[in-house]
C-alpha cells in the first residue's frame, strides 16, 4: 500500500489521517539544514543521520572506483524526467525507444526505463481496493452465504483462507468506518473554512486571540476549536487570515486527497478497476506479460520521492540529493497503486527488476494480508539465487509486526528463528530528534526488523520538477537502499548478506525511550536487530575490512616460480 505521510502540523483534535510528529515550517525551502539532515555525522552532530559523505571520502581513500549500481524502485511510479532524477535513470540500451517492438526480446515492449504492471491498453490504475476488501469481497460469500451448512464446509475445507477472510472482515469493518467518518468530517471543515477564518475578525492568529471567541452555535464551536489546535503550531501561530486561510485550504485539500479514494473506492466491495483496465487474468500468476511503459503513471508523487532519496543529485538551485547519488542508477518498476499492490504484480516486479539487471530492489509497501505470499516468496528466492538485496519498509501502522505481520515478509512464520531467505533487509524510521528517535508511526521488532534509518522530514524530489517533505518508513527504506547502492558500487563482490551484516553491525544504538505501548522491550535498542540507526561510513569500513576482495590476478604463479622474479619479468594481468 502507498504510503504518504504529510510533514507539516495537522489538526490534532481531530481524527488524524497521517501519523504526522514534529511541525515543518511553511517555508522549509529556507532551512538548507534541514533538507539534508539525513546526510548527517552522528559523531560531530548530534543528531542521527547516515553519515554519507564521510562514507565516499573513505571509500575513495582506499582508491577504489564506483561502479553504478542498478536500484529497482517497485512503486507507484517515477517522473523519470526530474531533473534532479534524470541523469541517474537506469536506460535499457538494447531497446530502441517507441518502435512498438520488444527488442531485446525479455517479452516487454518499448521499456525503456522500466515497466508498468498496473496498466494496460485501456490506461493506468490509479486507485485500486485494499487487500481486505478484495479478501471480504472474494470469500463473503464462500464462508457466510446464506446456506449455513455450506459455509460450515468451506470453513473446514480451507482453514487458512477462513482465518485470512476473518482478519480481513476485522479489518475492512474498522477501516471502512474510520475512512467514511474522516471523509465527512474533512468534508465539513473544507466547507467551514470562510466562516472559521472570519471569525478572527482581522485579528492575527495567536491563542489569546481564539480565547476572546465566544461561539453560539454548535458550528462556531467547532470553528474555533479548529483555530485554537492550528494556534499551536509555531508555523501558524501569528498568521493574517488570508494565511490562514491558505494553510487550511492546503490541509483540507490533502486530507480529503487521502480519505476520499478510501470512502469511495478502496473501502468498496463494489470498485475493482483491474478488468476494464489491465486487462489480465488475475488469478493467473503464471502470466507476465501485461502492463504498459507508462513510468510515471497517474500519481508518481510517492514513487519519485523514494527514487530521489536513493538517487537524486543537486540541480540549480536544489541542494538535495540521495545516499547514492554517486552510484545508483533507477529502475522504475511500476505496480503500487493509491491502494494496496497485487502479489501477483509484486512477484512479477521482482522477477523483471532481476532479470533486467537490478541488484538492489527498494520496496516501500505493505498490507496486513497476502493471498499470494507463496508467488511473492518464490519471487524473492528468485533473486536470492541470482544475487539481489531485498529492501523493505517495515510499515507505519506503530504496532509490533510479530504481531500484526506486514506482508511482504521474509519470515514464513512469525516463530520461525530466522527468515527463509538471507538477501532481505527490513527498516523502521527514526527522526532527528534524539528523545523521540522512533517515528511515532514506525512498525518495530527485535527480529523481523533489522535497522533503523531516517524516515521523518525527508526533503526529496516529486513530479513536475518540485521536491517536499514526507515521512513514512516508505522514506527509510530507500535510504538504506541508496546506502547498499554505496557498499556494492564501491565492493562489487559484496554479497546482500554481507551488505545487510554491515549495515546491521555497525549501526549507532540508542537506548532512548523507544515510545511504544509495551512496557516491555520499551528502548530503542530493543525494537530491532541492530538496535539503532545505520551510519554508512562506519558500514563502508566494516564490509571493506571483512569482505572486500580486490580483483584477483587471472594468473597464478607457482611457489617455485616466486623464486625467479629476480631472473624473469613475468606480466601478471588484473580482471
Amino acid at each position: 500500500m502507498k504510503r504518504i505521510f504529510i510533514a507539516s502540523c495537522f489538526l490534532t483534535g481531530f481524527a488524524s489521517f497521517a501519523q504526522n510528529t514534529a511541525a515543518v515550517s511553511l517555508d522549509p525551502m529556507m532551512d538548507k539544514d534541514l533538507m539534508t539532515w539525513y546526510h548527517k555525522d552522528f559523531s560531530s552532530s548530534n543528531v542521527y543521520g547516515v553519515n554519507t559523505d564521510n562514507a565516499y571520502k573513505y571509500l575513495e581513500s582506499k582508491g577504489l572506483k564506483a561502479k553504478p549500481v542498478i536500484v529497482g524502485v517497485l512503486d507507484s511510479g517515477v517522473e523519470v524526467d526530474h531533473p534532479g532524477l534524470i541523469k541517474n535513470m537506469w536506460r535499457n540500451v538494447n531497446e530502441i525507444p517507441n518502435n512498438g517492438k520488444d527488442d531485446d526480446g525479455n517479452g516487454y515492449i518499448d521499456d525503456i526505463y522500466g515497466w508498468n504492471f498496473i496498466g494496460g491498453k485501456n490506461g493506468d490504475i490509479d486507485v485500486d481496493n485494499m487487500e481486505v476488501t478484495r479478501v471480504v469481497k472474494k470469500y463473503q460469500s464462500v464462508f457466510e452465504g446464506p446456506n449455513s451448512a455450506a459455509n460450515k464446509s468451506n470453513q473446514a475445507k480451507m482453514p487458512e483462507e477462513f482465518e485470512m477472510y476473518m482478519k480481513s472482515k476485522e479489518i475492512f469493518t474498522k477501516k471502512s468506518v474510520d475512512a467514511k467518518q474522516g471523509y465527512e468530517t474533512y468534508s465539513r471543515i473544507q466547507k467551514m473554512i470562510p466562516s472559521i477564518v472570519a471569525m478572527l475578525n482581522g485579528r492575527t492568529l495567536t491563542p489569546e486571540v481564539v480565547a476572546t471567541i465566544k461561539p453560539t452555535t454548535q458550528e462556531q464551536a467547532m470553528a474555533a476549536s479548529v483555530l485554537g489546535q492550528i494556534a499551536l503550531d509555531p508555523s501558524v501561530k501569528g498568521k493574517t487570515p488570508a494565511e490562514v486561510q491558505t494553510f487550511l485550504e492546503a490541509q483540507m485539500k490533502e486530507a480529503l486527497d487521502y480519505y476520499e479514494p478510501q470512502a469511495t473506492k478502496q473501502y468498496n466491495l463494489d470498485f475493482d478497476p483491474r478488468a476494464s483496465v489491465v486487462g489480465d487474468q488475475y488469478d493467473n500468476y503464471s502470466e507476465k506479460g501485461y502492463g504498459n511503459n507508462h513510468y510515471e503513471g497517474p500519481d508518481a508523487k510517492h514513487g519519485t520521492h523514494v527514487a530521489g532519496i536513493i538517487a537524486g543529485y543537486p540541480q540549480g538551485k536544489e541542494i538535495q540529493y540521495g545516499v547514492g547519488y554517486k552510484t545508483a542508477k533507477i529502475m522504475t518498476v511500476r505496480a503500487v497503486p493509491n491502494g494496496d499492490e497485487r502479489d501477483k504484480d509484486v512477484a512479477n516486479a521482482v522477477r523483471y527488476a532481476v532479470d533486467n539487471g537490478a541488484k538492489i530492489l527498494n520496496m516501500s509497501f505493505g498490507k496486513p494480508v497476502s493471498p499470494g505470499k507463496s508467488q511473492v516468496w518464490d519471487a524473492f528466492k528468485y533473486a536470492q539465487d541470482k544475487g539481489v538485496l531485498l529492501v523493505k519498509a517495515a510499515g507505519n501502522e506503530n504496532e509490533d509486526i510479530i504481531e500484526n505481520v506486514y506482508f511482504p515478509t521474509n519470515f514464513k512464520e512469525a516463530n520461525d528463528a530466522k527468515p527463509f531467505i538471507n538477501n532481505m533487509i527490513v527498516v523502521g524510521a527514526s527522526t532527528n530528534n534524539n528523545e523521540f528517535l522512533r517515528a511515532d508511526f514506525s512498525n518495530y521488532n527485535q527480529k523481523m526488523v533489522n535497522v533503523f534509518a531516517p524516515g521523518e522530514q525527508i526533503y526529496s524530489t516529486v513530479p513536475d520538477g518540485k521536491y517536499e517533505y514526507l515521512q513514512g518508513t516508505s522514506m527509510a527504506s530507500p535510504v538504506v537502499a541508496g546506502a547498499a547502492s554505496v557498499l556494492l558500487a564501491y565492493m562489487p563482490n559484496l554479497k546482500p548478506e554481507q551488505i545487510i551484516e554491515s549495515l546491521v553491525k555497525t549501526s549507532n544504538k540508542s537506548s532512548v525511550n523507544a515510545m511504544i505501548k509495551s512496557n516491555t522491550n520499551n528502548r530503542f535498542d530493543l525494537i530491532s536487530e541492530a538496535g539503532g540507526v545505520i551510519d554508512l561510513r562506519k558500514a563502508a569500513e566494516y564490509a571493506y575490512t571483512n569482505f572486500y576482495k580486490p580483483a584477483s590476478s587471472t594468473t597464478t604463479v607457482p611457489v617455485k616460480a616466486k623464486a625467479l622474479k629476480k631472473k624473469v619479468k613475468k606480466t601478471v594481468k588484473r580482471k
